[in-house]
Order: C-alpha cells, then sequence, then structure tokens
C-alpha cells in the first residue's frame, strides 16, 4: 500500500528556510489523479493547509502562506519537497504530508498521510 515517509530538519532558526521532504512508496506521485499536500499543525491549534502540487505537476498554495512557500518533486525519487522562507516561531508545527483524490484544501479528505514531523522555529 500507498506510504509517505517526512524527514527534514526538527530545528530551524528564525528567517531561515524550513525545508521538509515527502517520500512515496507503494505508487507513484505522477498517478492520475492523486494530490499531494503539506498540511500543519502548529500546538493547541487545527490542522492548516499549505499547499499541494497534483500528479501533474501543477502547484497550489494556500494564500496565506502563498508569498512564502514553494512545493516542488522529483519524479525520479518518488518524492515531493516543501520550502518555508523567513519562518518565525509561529511557524513551529508538526508537519504531515499527505495525498487526496482530487484537488482539496480540506484535511478530512486526505486519506493517506505520513506520520508527521515536528519542527520548531527557534534561536
Amino acid at each position: 500500500q500507498v506510504q509517505l515517509q517526512e524527514s527534514g530538519p526538527g530545528l530551524v532558526k528564525p528567517s531561515q528556510t524550513l525545508s521538509l521532504t515527502c517520500t512515496v512508496s507503494g505508487g507513484s506521485i505522477t498517478t492520475n489523479y492523486y494530490f499531494w499536500s503539506w498540511i500543519r499543525q502548529p500546538p493547541g491549534k487545527g490542522k492548516e493547509w499549505m499547499g499541494a502540487i497534483a500528479y501533474s505537476g501543477s502547484t497550489w498554495y494556500s494564500p496565506s502562506l502563498k508569498s512564502r512557500t514553494s512545493i516542488s518533486r522529483d519524479t525520479s525519487k518518488n518524492q515531493f519537497t516543501l520550502q518555508l522562507s523567513s519562518v518565525t516561531p509561529e511557524d513551529t508545527a508538526v508537519y504531515y504530508c499527505a495525498r487526496a483524490t482530487g484537488y482539496s484544501e480540506h484535511s478530512d479528505e486526505y486519506d493517506i498521510w505520513g506520520q508527521g514531523t515536528q519542527v520548531t522555529v527557534s534561536s
């Protein structure tokens, strides 16, 4: 079955760029019609959809994060990557990668999730 695994540093300094990779196994990120997203959950808050990359390679971003977010992919490695620039302590959260069938900004429509990775922004 399809499995997702996040990887990246657990601690990032303010003003730096956060970079996380999601490695997908058991299925291809180019398979019609899956969308692959990054979703985060700050401590004590609900989940926040950040953006998605489609099977075609097209990308979408949350308007509130668009100026700082970039999602890309490496089809040869079956991975997709999140970059979030100019981070502040408010970006501290558990970051998840997840899959949905079709475009969605709602976390409850994502059927497969990685285990999540804690990222703390602190000097």
